[in-house]
């Protein structure tokens, strides 16, 4: 899956020129936390997120009166609180990659380019979207977490015994275990109740940690 197949379109953006709590404003109309800004011509300069523009306000123990401090943020732009080195994705790059840098930059969005324009944005709320498909967690069923060697053919055997059994995988995902010998893996599955699950799993696995029936709706 690529970043392009589930960026946010079209764009919500304010001019650099725009003062800061027009733009505040603007943003909480429209319900978002950050806005990628543009020059007149469209071109991406900067992004500002709501904390970029709430720090650009007098704080509360000021002296100033509401009609001073009105006054300093009107003459406040945008182009003074935004960042101005933005980090960018291209649309056919990985979500993997774009949930990367947003974790290792601590950012919450990144506007996704095509050829030099931009045509999107991807968001934290776009990849939580995401890990809640994987995990399959808009389904009701038998959600099981366990610890698997690290082996090939591993997730074959466990697909093949449920499958044998009678069981439907809604989902699976492995991550990283314990050590570099296993793997944690967490599958949602129908057609099984927990006694079943677990005969099928326990020969395969080197321990269940979590098992769970998930209802919803």
């Amino acid at each position: 899956m690529l970043v392009g197949n589930r960026m946010s379109f079209p764009v919500l953006t304010v001019t650099s020129d725009i003062p800061v709590q027009d733009a505040l404003a603007q943003m909480r109309k429209e319900r978002v936390n950050r806005y990628p800004v543009v020059d007149k011509k469209g071109k991406l300069v900067g992004i500002v997120s709501v904390d970029d523009l709430l720090n650009a306000s007098p704080s509360e123990a000021t002296s100033l009166s509401v009609w001073e401090i009105n006054y300093l943020l009107s003459k406040i732009t945008v182009e003074r609180v935004m960042a101005k080195d933005v980090i960018t994705v291209d649309e056919d790059d990985t979500l993997e990659q774009a949930a990367r840098l947003m974790a290792d930059n601590r950012i919450g969005g990144l506007p996704v380019m095509r050829q030099g324009s931009m045509v999107g944005i991807i968001t934290q709320t776009n990849i939580f979207h995401i890990f809640l498909e994987m995990l399959g967690g808009r389904e009701s069923g038998m959600r099981v977490s366990a610890l698997v060697k690290d082996e090939k053919g591993m997730l074959h055997k466990l697909t093949q015994a449920i499958d044998e059994a009678g069981g439907n995988i809604i989902a699976l995902s492995t991550y990283a275990g314990t050590s570099t010998e296993n793997r944690g893996i967490t599958i949602k599955l129908s057609q099984l109740d927990i006694v079943s699950v677990k005969k099928v799993l326990l020969p395969l696995v080197e321990q269940i940690t979590d098992i769970r029936e998930i209802k919803l709706g």
